[in-house]
């Protein structure tokens, strides 16, 4: 699927949070629910774009999916297939999902891509830029190896077969929740949206990091203290939207973040820049868009170097 402009995405992404919109309400009718149909058939990208939105208004129910809807309740999951059926062809022509004969599937994107499917569970995972897990599902539990990169997941309820995911030496154990997975070298970082999750660490003695609340995320890394805080979840979840959401902050950091979805690389070597406060929503797949508003925003300048951004005074 040719991902569109970006003016042409947000359109859609309106759309199809209109549509959910319209579920809802008393204006619902099998008219409606027909012209849906035809609009998700009418272009993959609508399929694609509705599969985000009721992903994200499900796994956070009250949520603004765009921007322009008010959701007053969950809506129903009977165009979801569809969506989930587009999604996973594309992943598989793609080459995102890779099932070796006799070994555990694999699942990865390469830098800027997204891909989302559902295991043999129930259970959704979707996958960020550049990252790679493998699924371990056995009779007693349900475990999922994060290599690298970062991954959403909305787990099925399953008491009998724990849900567990492995990053390095943490290990996050879940029943019937949702939440984001993110490494970055040796640093992990585990945002709970919904439900409950324990976060240990391997040792001599196996230690319990800590139990998550809806809204905390814990940080992690072979050297530091865990640490928890509480941000905003919308900040946190909007690369499901193919966004980047920024509020004051320090240039370096958000240079870092636009970094991880294209191969066009900005840099800011000038250390009197690298704390200069950013805010504002970018595409995930523009970095040039990103450089020019930076350098507009505090009077800077933008040299290309081939696949090199270089802002400076």
């Amino acid at each position: 699927m040719v991902t569109p402009p970006p003016e042409e995405r947000a359109r859609i992404n309106a759309e199809a949070s209109a549509w959910l919109a319209r579920l809802q309400g008393p204006q619902r009718t099998a008219e409606t629910e027909a012209a849906l149909q035809d609009w998700l058939r009418a272009d993959d990208a609508h399929q694609a774009a509705f599969e985000r939105a009721t992903e994200i208004w499900d796994l956070l129910p009250g949520a603004v999916v765009a921007g322009h809807v008010e959701p007053i309740e969950r809506p129903s999951r009977r165009f979801a297939p569809m969506a989930m059926a587009a999604s996973f062809l594309a992943m598989v022509g793609a080459g995102a999902l890779t099932l070796y004969m006799g070994q555990a599937p694999v699942l990865s994107t390469h830098v800027g891509e997204q891909h989302s499917t559902t295991l043999d569970d129930g259970s959704r995972v979707a996958l960020n830029t550049d990252s790679h897990l493998t699924v371990h599902f056995a009779r007693a539990e349900r475990r999922i190896s994060l290599e690298q990169g970062e991954a959403m997941f909305d787990v099925a309820h399953d008491t009998s077969r724990p849900f567990i995911v492995s990053v390095g030496n943490e290990h996050i154990k879940a029943l019937g929740t949702a939440f984001v997975v993110r490494k970055d070298g040796d640093q992990v970082r585990v945002t709970l949206l919904r439900g409950r999750v324990e976060v240990t660490r391997d040792g001599a003695r196996p230690q319990l990091l800590a139990v998550l609340r809806p809204g905390d995320r814990l940080s992690a890394g072979a050297s530091d203290a865990p640490r928890l805080d509480r941000p905003a979840l919308d900040t946190v979840t909007a690369w499901r939207r193919g966004e980047l959401l920024f509020d004051g902050t320090p240039l370096a950091d958000a240079v870092a973040e636009v970094n991880r979805y294209d191969h066009v690389q900005v840099v800011v070597e000038d250390p009197r820049l690298r704390a200069l406060p950013i805010s504002g929503v970018f595409n995930t797949d523009d970095a040039t868009e990103f450089a020019a508003a930076a350098a507009q925003l505090h009077g800077l300048k933008v040299r290309r170097q081939a696949d090199t951004l270089l802002l400076t005074p």
